[in-house]
């Protein structure tokens, strides 16, 4: 007889968590903020450092800012569930795995690639077993838990490697390169983002989000919020792993102490992307818009030329990025009075395509143009000057191979415009909330297709230079 109550509770918490989500895919406000400020950056850096455009600088950008990505998606798990579950031991965590990766390896235990992905997954999957189970049962607070976590793994690090050093597993050697955008870290970011848009589209997800936002509620609806919390560790624990795999990488070595410097900047990104620490929100595209927001500001404070206090300023740009930003946020209501149907994805590719021709300006060759008469010799011809316009010119090669080259990005630009709007006007008053997934990944296909013309546009050019 129980049963049947049951699934009426289970059911009942379906319902009220599908209407927010419902009303979150057609407008999210909470994203305003992060993509204006990541354009913004965007186009202070390309102005800045035009070379931040190039093959070698998107590659570097990707080798750098995935391990703080991933790092984000990690808190984002456990701090969607609510409680205040905002892991500080993430940095540390990342850190552990990574040195005791790296003295395994060491000793000969871990060399494929398919070992070092179990290992690193199942350490942090296990460490946040822990971490539910201790929160759950025991009933420490979450936030007590996490800072003895991290003092604790801080601690131990040091012990198991006292200082930096180590050699990384050989099929990492090249990954940290970052000459070139299409590499295995930036598949690693790839797969791992899909793999929480789908979660998003399971039962699963909803459940963790009604309990985010309401765990009574959640409680008495039927939701099983034990396992809900366990599972939610579980998924962190995974994405810990992936940040470490790339954080290795990136160094190339073992570091006990590099690691914990993420825990800061990943509660700092998360809070940018517009993520709630009370739980019952939190995106995937809003944590990575937050943690290329931090690598960004680093980016283009460097380009600026503090002296000593480089280190003091990029910290005081946080905090002042982070406490401003939590302020703009007080304006959400009234914003989403005056814009009811705010569309992230239709905002986010209209200052993409203004950003494009920022771009296409500080990368742009001017002198390859020649110079400009400074004035005209003799009496000026009106009669030349009214039809000389009219007339079709020949093409010069230089022109041909400017057009040929600007086309895939021209192409690129319209596409997408045109898909956003399209996708905008049919699913406007779509009731699917599997519509949301199935958006993502087809622009990160365009964007992927994008990148890929480009790189191939490059690789021609080089090709063609040699010869």
């Amino acid at each position: 007889m129980s049963l049947p109550a049951t699934e009426h509770r289970t059911q009942g918490a379906d319902a009220a968590a599908e209407k927010p989500v419902l009303q979150g895919g057609r407008s999210n406000p909470f994203l305003l903020m992060p993509i204006t400020l990541f354009f913004a950056l965007l186009s202070i850096a390309v102005l800045r450092t035009p070379s931040l455009m190039t093959a070698s600088g998107i590659g570097a950008a990707i080798i750098v800012v995935t391990p703080l990505i991933l790092a984000t998606y990690t808190l984002m798990a456990s701090t969607i569930a609510g409680r205040g579950t905002v892991d500080l031991s993430v940095g540390p965590l990342i850190g552990f795995i990574n040195v005791t990766m790296i003295q395994l390896h060491a000793g000969g235990v871990l060399e494929n690639p398919i070992p070092v992905f179990l290992y690193c997954m199942a350490v942090g999957a296990a460490y946040q077993f822990i971490f539910a189970l201790i929160v759950i049962y025991v009933r420490v607070q979450p936030i007590i838990v996490s800072l003895s976590g991290y003092l604790a793994l801080s601690g131990i690090n040091l012990v198991i490697l006292p200082r930096p050093g180590g050699v990384a597993p050989p099929f990492m050697a090249e990954w940290g390169y970052g000459t070139s955008i299409f590499s295995p870290v930036l598949v690693i970011l790839v797969l791992a983002t899909i793999a929480w848009l789908l979660f998003t589209a399971t039962a699963f997800y909803t459940h963790l989000r009604l309990m985010g936002s309401d765990e009574r509620a959640a409680y008495t609806s039927g939701v099983p919020i034990t396992i809900v919390r366990i599972g939610a560790h579980l998924i962190s624990g995974c994405f810990a792993g992936l940040a470490s795999i790339c954080f290795t990488a990136l160094i190339s070595s073992g570091d006990p102490s590099q690691g914990t410097t993420y825990t800061l900047i990943a509660v700092t990104a998360l809070v940018l992307g517009g993520a709630s620490l009370a739980g019952g929100r939190g995106g995937v595209f809003g944590s990575a818009l937050g943690a290329l927001n931090l690598y960004m500001i680093t980016f283009v404070l460097s380009s600026f030329n503090f002296g000593a206090v480089q280190s003091f300023v990029t910290n005081l740009a946080y905090g002042a990025i982070l406490v401003i930003s939590l302020l703009l946020t007080l304006l959400i209501p009234v914003i989403q009075r005056h814009i009811r149907n705010f569309s992230p994805l239709l905002y986010f590719v209209s200052l993409g395509v203004v950003v494009f021709g920022i771009v296409l300006h500080a990368t742009f060759d001017y002198t390859s143009l020649g110079e400009a008469p400074a004035y005209m010799h003799g009496p000026m011809d009106m009669q030349v000057a009214l039809t000389k316009p009219l007339e079709i010119a020949t093409l010069t090669h230089e022109t041909l191979a400017l057009r040929a080259e600007a086309m895939p990005f021209v192409f690129f630009t319209v596409l997408l415009a045109v898909l956003a709007v399209f996708l905008r006007l049919a699913f406007a008053q779509a009731s699917r909330r599997s519509l949301g997934p199935a958006v993502a990944v087809v622009v990160t296909a365009l964007v992927l297709g994008g990148a890929w013309v480009m790189h191939q546009g490059v690789l021609a050019q080089s090709t063609e230079a040699v010869r």
